[in-house]
Formats: C-alpha cells, structure tokens, sequence
C-alpha cells in the first residue's frame, strides 16, 4: 500500500489554515486545500504495514481504536498515490455514506491507530478522505443512484441526524420506501445546528440531502413525531420504525443564580446563530448575541470550543472556557499507548482564534463554577468559581475536590452551558413504550438496535448517549441491516 518507504520519504503536511484574524471575519469554512501532487505524496506515506489498526474500530480502555466505520483507509490511500482517483472513491464509499461529513467534523480515530505514528507522524488519513469525496463532487462524480426495484416496505426514520441519514441512505439503497421525519425547519440534526458553518458549511449538508430525495428518500421537515403526529399514526402508516433522534438533553448546572437572564445550554446559543445565519445573514438579529460581552463557555469539549469560535464571531469583548478536568499532556502517558486513540492537549480552532485576538488560550483547567451572581435587572454579571484538584477515593474514582483559598469571581454577560447531553428527550420513547436503559436511552442491544416493541429499532445517540458523528453513521448503517433482515427475512446490506 502507498510507498514502502513513503513514511521516510515525505513529511506529514496539512493543508493550511485561513489567518485566524481574517476567518473570525466571515461564517466560511477555513480550511485550505493541498494540490493533487501534495496529496499523492501523502498518500504515498501509508506504508505497506502488516496489519493497519487505522481501520479496525475496536474498542481498548473504554474508547474507540480506529475507524469504527471501517473505511478501507490502505486502499484508498493507495488509490490516491497512483492518481487513481474514481477508483479511491469507489472504496471509499464501500463504508461511509458521507465522508464530506466525517473528513470535516471527525476527530481522526483512524489517525490515532496509524501505524507509521509509532515511528514518525501518522497518515493524514483525514484530510486524503476529504479531499477524494470533495473531488467527486466537483467533478460531478457524484450523482442519484435510485434502487431500480423496490421492496413493497414502507420505513419511517425519526431524525435527520448522521445516524438517521446513514439509515435511511442504507434502507433506500436496500429498495425500501424511506419516510425521515425531522421537526427542525432543515434536514441534517446536528449536522445543520449542532456545529457551527464555519466548521462544516451547511451547503454540504443540503447537497448530501438533495442527493438523497433524488433518490427517491421522502424528507418530512417541521414535524416532531409525537407532537405534530402521534407515534402510533407511524406504526399504523409504517412497516418499521428506526429512531435516530438523538441524545437532545443538555446537561444542566443546577447552582445558585441558574436562573437568571443571559446564561443559555449551548444548544440554544449554536442552533439559534444558525438559523439566523441561514435564514438572513444574521441581519433578523434573531440570534442569542455575544457582541460587545464579556462571555465564559463552560465545558471543555468541541461543543465549547463551537460556542467560542461562535462568540469571536460575534464580536465578543473577551472569552474564557472554564473545564473542570485537569489540562492533558502534551505527549502520550505510558498509561496512553498506542494504538489507544492519544488523550493529549490539541488546540483546535476556536482556542487558536482566541489566543490569536486576546493574546492567550481561552481554557481555564480544574475550576468549578459554584454560583451566578446576578444584577438588579436579573441578568447574570458573575460567575463564581473553585479550583479543584482530582482525587481518588475509596471506591477508586477520581472526584473532584475543592482547593481552599482559590475562590475567584468572573465578570460576564452572557454564559454558554457546553456540558454535553444527558440522553434522549422522554416524549417520543414514552408514546412508543420503549423500555430504557440505566442512562435513559433507548433499550437496543448493540447489533440488533431492535427495541422491546416490535418492528422498532434505535440506533445512533439516541441508542448510545451522546457520541461522535462516525459512530452515529456506524449505528445508523447497522440499524438499517438488522432492519432490513426483520422486513425481507435476509439481508444483504453490510
């Protein structure tokens, strides 16, 4: 595969970066693009090693080892040096419905499993997938492939997030009459609302969308089944039902002073900008502002980097991101081998932005928020905070513990809660009667994503809990294959 001595030959390059100075000007995605040569040189560097991890998705230590996917990543890569580019697409298709959407929002799995990253820096397995189904694209490679027959079964897909698009791509492709039921105003969940346009540009998402109504998939937008339309009309109009609603719960910070004005989940704060951005360019300021305002995101993750990244945008006075975890290593812990995926410090674009601005990383590490402090009009003007230090206890789990004397006070005007998701919303499962588990997600057991009610399956965050976007397509494929076996007998779905 590649080059055998490709990994010594070239260096790992990346394509390079709009200047964070002029990126926080406009909504556009930053990232540049490398030439063919450049990429073919990249390619070259996936060496011909006995056996790539970079594919496997297995599970080591409670995460993900690779792609869990599965692209055929050394395939493609070798397609790619020997310029046979219609050929890479082809593979690189054989497993993942939309790699427009993992080669831009993925957290490259594949990458922390490559085998030349044992040695030197791995394969921009990444950036090489992007760049092929961007390439398609253009090249107009890419066209509606309707199934030439179809099977006489109706589905209803609940959500149009990646884990309800891969499903319903995948049962469509199977013959099936696919119905996605989405109750946002456009198709995509979290793909169009949950990460900002500058991150994935939302024309992607439309043109990934189009290509699937070509194809014959019926999208049902602005419509919440079991509000606008009961549950059991689905089961009476549907032969099956897959829900891929999602983990839509935002996890709260029950403290003093949370209700004041001003402080907003960071769903609220990232869906609203959207919309407006979509909708009018911001100009119907029907948006959650950050202009001219002190704002600290609390949460540490990529939803808070999203509502940083958000807020320069916005022309925010100043932003800080509190994360009550310690700050990670700047290299692998001996406890962190490979190919374990590397839990260390990235800076990813919303902190470089800030620091390029402000002069200094935004994040703030081990500090807790113990109240809000608001003014006489109700809105929020401080937060209140403890540093802590993590120490295991009796039972062996890290808790945090408040250090005495670090108690600081914040100024702000606007919070962003960006603490992840608790699980699905109980409206929807409740109608359904569908049995949950101890995290309050639907009850599916891996593999036959079937729930306790017949001709019912789940897959995705709503199965889950709150995951990334390649294992939501993974559950969202697997579902549609067990779904299909329960309709036609037999599957040939992979």
């Amino acid at each position: 595969m590649g080059k055998p001595t490709g990994f010594m030959d070239y260096r790992r390059e990346l394509p390079s970066d709009r200047s964070p100075q002029e990126r926080i000007q406009d909504w556009r995605e930053f990232h540049l693009s490398l030439s063919e040569e450049e990429l073919k040189r990249q390619g070259a560097r996936c060496m011909a090693c006995g056996t790539p991890y970079c594919h496997t998705g297995i599970m080591i230590n409670g995460s993900a080892s690779g792609c869990p996917i599965h692209n055929l990543i050394p395939e493609w890569n070798d397609l790619v040096y020997r310029g046979l580019w219609k050929e890479a697409l082809q593979r690189l298709l054989r497993t993942n419905n939309f790699p427009e959407f993992t080669g831009r929002v993925c957290p490259a799995l594949c990458e922390g499993a490559c085998t030349a990253g044992l040695v030197e820096e791995a394969v921009t397995i990444k950036n090489i997938e992007c760049s092929i189904i961007d390439r398609a694209f253009d090249a107009g490679w890419v066209v509606p492939q309707p199934p030439q027959q179809r099977s006489g079964k109706r589905v209803a897909v609940v959500g149009s997030g990646p884990a309800g698009l891969a499903c319903a791509d995948q049962l469509n492709k199977a013959g099936h009459s696919v119905t996605v039921f989405e109750r946002s105003d456009r198709v995509g969940g979290l793909l169009t609302y949950g990460i900002p346009n500058m991150k994935l540009d939302k024309k992607v998402v439309q043109r990934r969308a189009d290509l699937m109504k070509a194809e014959g998939i019926v999208f049902v937008t602005n419509t919440e089944v079991g509000r606008d339309i009961e549950a059991k009309k689905l089961q009476e109009d549907f032969d099956a039902i897959v829900l891929c609603g999602g983990a839509t719960e935002p996890r709260d910070l029950p403290v003093e002073g949370r209700q004041l004005q001003g402080i907003y989940s960071a769903v609220e704060f990232l869906t609203a900008d959207t919309r407006s951005l979509l909708d009018s360019n911001h100009s119907d300021g029907r948006f959650i502002s950050a202009a001219e305002k002190d704002v600290i995101v609390i949460g540490g993750g990529d939803t808070g980097t999203d509502c940083v990244a958000t807020s320069l945008r916005h022309r925010c006075r100043s932003v800080l991101q509190f994360e009550i975890m310690p700050e990670l290593p700047s290299a692998r812990k001996e406890s962190n081998p490979w190919p374990e995926f590397p839990r260390i410090l990235k800076v990813d674009y919303g902190q470089e932005e800030a620091a390029a601005l402000y002069g200094a990383d935004p994040r703030q590490y081990c500090i807790m928020t113990k109240k809000f402090e608001g003014d006489e009009q109700g809105r929020v003007k401080a937060v209140h905070t403890v540093q802590v230090e993590w120490v295991q206890g009796e039972t062996g789990r890290c808790m945090p513990q408040e250090i005495a004397g670090t108690e600081k006070v914040w100024s702000t005007e606007l919070v962003l809660l960006a603490m992840g998701f608790t699980g699905p919303e109980k409206l929807l499962l409740d109608q359904l009667g569908i049995e949950r588990d101890e995290r309050s997600n639907a009850k599916a057991p891996y593999g036959t994503y079937n729930t306790n009610v017949e001709g019912i399956f789940a897959a995705g965050d709503m199965r889950r809990g709150q995951s990334l976007v390649v294992w939501a397509i993974h559950e969202g494929r697997e579902a549609a294959r067990e779904c299909d076996r329960y309709l036609m007998g037999e599957t040939y779905l992979p």
